[in-house]
Formats: C-alpha cells, sequence, structure tokens
C-alpha cells in the first residue's frame, strides 16, 4: 500500500509522481530523451510533459539545447529545481505522516482484494 501524491489545481495535474521522475531523470541524464526512454515513453510525449510543466509554472522547469555537431541536452532550471526538491519533501512529509494510518487500513484489509473497479463499474 502507498501513496501516490498529485498536485492537481482547477482540473488540472501541476506534478504527479510521473512529472517529478520525468524531471529527476532529465537532472542525472541531462536529456529529454533519454530520461523518456528510461521511463518507457516517446520522445513526444516527455516533450509534450516538458513543455506543460514549463508552461504550468512562473518560470520554465526545464531548459533544453537543440541537438546536432555540438550535441544537444536538457538540464533543470533553478525553478525547475526548486519544484521537484519541494514535491519531493512533500511526497516524503506525507508519506512519513500516513505510516501508521496506512498500516491500520493495511491490517483492516481481507486478505482477498477486491479487483479494481473502473469509472465505469467494470472490473480493471
Amino acid at each position: 500500500m502507498k501513496l501516490r501524491i498529485r498536485i492537481v489545481e482547477e482540473g488540472a495535474l501541476i506534478i504527479g509522481p510521473g512529472r517529478a521522475e520525468l524531471l529527476a531523470l532529465i537532472r542525472s541524464t541531462g536529456s529529454i530523451a533519454a530520461a523518456g526512454r528510461q521511463m518507457g515513453m516517446s520522445y513526444k510525449r516527455a516533450w509534450v510533459l516538458v513543455e506543460s510543466m514549463n508552461k504550468g509554472f512562473s518560470a520554465p522547469l526545464v531548459e533544453a539545447a537543440k541537438g546536432g555537431s555540438g550535441g544537444g541536452g536538457a538540464k533543470l532550471t533553478l525553478m525547475g529545481l526548486e519544484v521537484l526538491s519541494a514535491y519531493q519533501e512533500l511526497e516524503q512529509d506525507c508519506h512519513t505522516a500516513a505510516a501508521a494510518p496506512l498500516e491500520r487500513l493495511l491490517r483492516a484489509l481481507s486478505k482477498q482484494l477486491p479487483q479494481a473497479v473502473s469509472p465505469a463499474g467494470k472490473s480493471a
């Protein structure tokens, strides 16, 4: 059992586990394409997520350089580093605060967990 923290504003996802992982992988690989590959997503999907995050904050989170003979690459901006750090801190604090209640919920679960049900009422 685990928590998945998503920050949503007016129904729009601002940042969640996937976007935070993408930022962390861009930071470690220096590449949007490499980060996307490690997550099993296409380069286009990774770019769409980066563009969405860049537009959603007061300053871009990722700065990318065009490829070519000089290479290319991407790096987190100061704002990107701050957003990633704040999200990871929030996530850690929530996991720490939720440990005891999650343990109580886990003990209360039946041995046979029910199948997840989709919003349409069909088993997932």
